[in-house]
């Protein structure tokens, strides 16, 4: 019988002006270390950004940084380029110290102004394994799949996002046959099917120390953002069982003592009656203390009174809402998701369940294509009228999105052929209506209105 193979997973590094550690893992590439165990493989993972200078209560932080030379289109700009994780020579300590050659060498990519650390990443493993090879997926690959194709250095690139996929492709590439024995489920019943269904939980216990998990208890987004590549990354929506997600949560509480759980879902809201409100019942009725947090933002409309008792209750210790703007046609153009009442409502009931003004963050993009700079003050004063703290994003064009058309018309950057020019450092969109200098100003305003 075949020896089964020895997979190597990395999570390259981020390369970028900033960079804060927001309950960041890889959680795809850690459900493919979970299918592929369950399908026999062995599987080492290298997590490049688990490498932190200070960590904060609720397990966020600050990555250890390196400060590199800066790509030449960066060379103007004012400010210290770095790369974000372990340094380099622990990379190559790790993959020296491996007990046994990889079969195959998979890597992930995150934000696609981020490729430089890809890159890399690609290019010392291939110094190290130079007949092994190296296939690479995630956020950039899919995005930016010719870009990847042509410059990565990768063996293999896969535009897909789907785990079951890339463990299927892992299969062909090494010969090693798939299993069609049970699988475990969240309920721990038996599942014949090989790799559909619910999937394994992902292998954080790869991790010599977790301060954190991450989970989603969906995939995908019912709605069209014009700026969001949710519906590109993820066909359709489907969500989990909610009591499958509770023991989930317990799963990680009891076993691996972990206090802080970051929600990935791009729509946790949705229909809360189905989903959010008995999920967190559960999670109240079972006594589970945990600090629940939500980076990706919770669709506010969905916050009623009942909701936000929830939120509360359940521990939920971080509360981002997306908002994006106060500007009604704006609003409309962008997706039409929110109307103002129903943000003003939203803050009203998390208020009454017991969450600060200064607890309740709202983002606020900036720099959208054609977006004139009163639009986002005018945003930024609604929202502290309604007794929220804003919290500004730079918008970052992402290919194939429907505004990302009109992001090319508005940038003076080639953002089609260079995704570096991507980064919202850099305030991709400017434009007579909204320059960098209006952007600078807007954010020192806003330090100085905090400070006082």
């Amino acid at each position: 019988m075949m020896n089964p193979p020895h997979i190597l997973l990395i999570n390259p590094w981020i390369t970028d002006f900033a960079a804060y550690n927001f309950w960041i893992k890889p959680l795809g590439l850690l459900y493919i270390a979970s299918l592929l165990r369950e399908n026999g493989f062995r599987v080492t993972l290298i997590d490049c950004l688990d490498f932190y200078s200070k960590t904060k209560r609720y397990g966020d932080g600050n990555f250890f940084k390196t400060k590199i030379e800066k790509p030449d289109f960066f060379k103007t700009i004012p400010r210290y380029y770095c790369q974000y994780g372990i340094p380099e020579e622990i990379l190559s300590k790790r993959l020296l110290l491996l007990e046994e050659k990889p079969d195959l060498i998979g890597i992930t990519s995150g934000m696609t102004y981020w490729y430089p650390g890809v890159f890399k990443v690609i290019e010392i493993t291939k110094k190290f394994f130079k007949k092994v090879p190296v296939v690479l997926g995630g956020i950039y690959a899919t995005l930016c799949y010719d870009h990847a194709k042509k410059h990565s250095g990768a063996d293999i690139v896969l535009k897909s996002r789907n785990e079951q996929e890339a463990v299927e492709r892992i299969s062909d590439l090494t010969g090693f046959p798939l299993r069609t024995s049970p699988n475990r489920t969240d309920s721990g019943e038996a599942n014949s099917k090989l790799i559909t269904g619910e999937l394994p939980y992902p292998a954080f216990d790869l991790y010599t120390q977790l301060n954190y998990v991450c989970l989603t208890t969906s995939r995908g987004c019912p709605f069209n953002c014009s700026y969001c590549a949710s519906p590109i990354l993820s066909k359709g929506f489907k969500r989990r069982d909610p009591m499958r997600v509770v023991g989930e949560i317990e799963y990680w509480t009891d076993h691996y003592q972990v206090k802080n759980i970051a929600f990935y879902d791009d729509a946790l809201l949705i229909e809360p009656s189905k989903h959010f409100i008995p999920l967190m019942r559960e999670v109240v009725k079972k006594g589970i203390h945990c600090h629940f947090h939500t980076p990706n933002a919770l669709h506010l409309k969905e916050i009623d009174e009942e909701v936000a008792a929830l939120l509360f209750q359940g521990g939920f210790r971080t509360i981002r809402l997306g908002f994006e703007t106060s500007d009604e046609a704006m609003q409309i153009e962008t997706g039409g998701k929110v109307s103002n009442q129903e943000f003003i409502q939203a803050v009203k009931h998390l208020k009454k369940a017991g969450y600060s003004g200064e607890e309740i963050g709202v983002y606020l993009i900036a720099g959208l294509p054609g977006q004139r700079v009163g639009e986002v003050e005018d945003s930024i004063a609604f929202v502290r009228e309604a007794g929220a703290r804003p919290i500004l994003v730079e918008y970052s064009p992402i290919p194939q999105t429907p505004l990302f058309e009109k992001a090319k018309k508005f940038s003076p950057f080639d953002i089609e052929g260079e995704p570096l020019f991507h980064n919202n450092t850099i305030f991709p969109c400017q434009w007579e209506g909204f320059t960098l200098t209006d952007f600078k100003r807007l954010k020192e305003r806003m330090r100085t209105e905090v400070a006082r």
